[in-house]
């Protein structure tokens, strides 16, 4: 009888492998972020923990055993979700593990730009002393959290120790603690003249894409900030880039872009009034641990048992 097959296309501990072993002893286990150690077994494979571009070639043939995919990211907007959804194979992902990083990112974002440190660090690299008119600090002011997750939930948490009053938008309107106030996703335009920073955390989805344009711009307040680790492709970059350059909005943190990486003729390298980081928002030293512990184990017990995933199933129709 052929042998039951699982590929993680990262590198593991030993640790988590021999855990993983110990709950399906008969199978072939496969492992490594070098992708020529699971590369020939991907048409065999019936579980698959981090997807890679264009392995759907190899894993979504007619007689593929695929049923359950684990992404190592929280969005799955990347994947072949009509495939994985016409074959019905579970797809489980990340969200979750990026509470901690993104949410420290976020703030040193907000707190760089409203104390000038993006400033200060080319002035250091000229060696100018400089002012640079910081006048602003973040106590008392508002945030919109726009996308109350995990991340958002995390964000808002930190947002209460600096006093801040919190608003959110997540498609429910369902309230949260440490949120002040709650809305929807349509009534996004009538928070925005309020706050003092808005910060995006939503995934990409239909109804999210270009959901911040130029309309929104203009509505939001000319001493705003955005702070964007979501996806590139939520606001609409061009009108970005003009809203930065009208001085429509003070400023930007720009984890997430269009065209990652990011082209070298963007304009948003050279605008004194963003910070750009390369995607790297939810980096941590304790990632795949996170992945491994809090996701994949708990629903890899549960689907050796016969039993439904529970723990970040995505449903195909949201997107996430």
């Amino acid at each position: 009888m052929k042998r039951r097959k699982l590929i993680i296309t990262h590198d593991i501990s030993q640790k988590h492998m021999d855990e993983i072993k110990g709950i399906v002893p008969e199978w072939d286990i496969i492992a490594g972020k070098d992708s020529s150690s699971w590369q020939n077994h991907l048409m065999d494979a019936e579980i698959i923990a981090g997807w890679k571009k264009g392995i759907d070639q190899q894993c979504l043939l007619s007689d593929s055993p695929l049923r359950w995919v684990q992404s190592w990211s929280a969005g799955v907007n990347s994947l072949p979700l009509k495939e994985l959804a016409a074959r019905n194979i579970y797809l489980t992902n990340a969200s979750g593990v990026h509470a901690y990083p993104i949410s420290e990112t976020i703030f040193a974002l907000m707190l760089s730009l409203t104390r000038k440190i993006h400033a200060y660090v080319r002035n250091q690299q000229s060696k100018t002393w400089n002012h640079s008119g910081m006048k602003l600090e973040i106590h008392e002011k508002t945030i919109g959290i726009i996308g109350v997750g995990a991340i958002g939930r995390e964000t808002a948490k930190i947002a209460k120790a600096f006093g801040m009053n919190v608003i959110g938008i997540r498609h429910s309107g369902q309230s949260e603690q440490n949120v002040d106030e709650m809305y929807n996703v349509q009534e996004l335009d009538a928070i925005l003249p309020r706050c003092d920073y808005v910060v995006i955390t939503l995934p990409l989805t239909d109804e999210t894409r270009h959901l911040i344009g130029e309309k929104q711009f203009n509505i939001m307040k000319p001493s705003s900030f955005l702070i964007n680790i979501g996806r590139g492709e939520i606001v609409v970059e061009k009108d970005l880039i003009e809203a930065l350059s009208e001085g429509q909005i003070a400023g930007a943190g720009l984890d997430v872009f269009t065209v990652e990486p990011l082209e070298q003729d963007s304009p948003l390298w050279e605008m004194e009034n963003a910070i750009i980081t390369p995607h790297t928002a939810g980096s941590t030293e304790h990632y795949n641990k996170r992945v491994i512990e809090n996701i994949f184990i708990p629903n890899l017990k549960r689907y050796i048992q016969g039993e439904s995933l529970t723990i970040n199933l995505v449903d195909y129709l949201k997107g996430y």
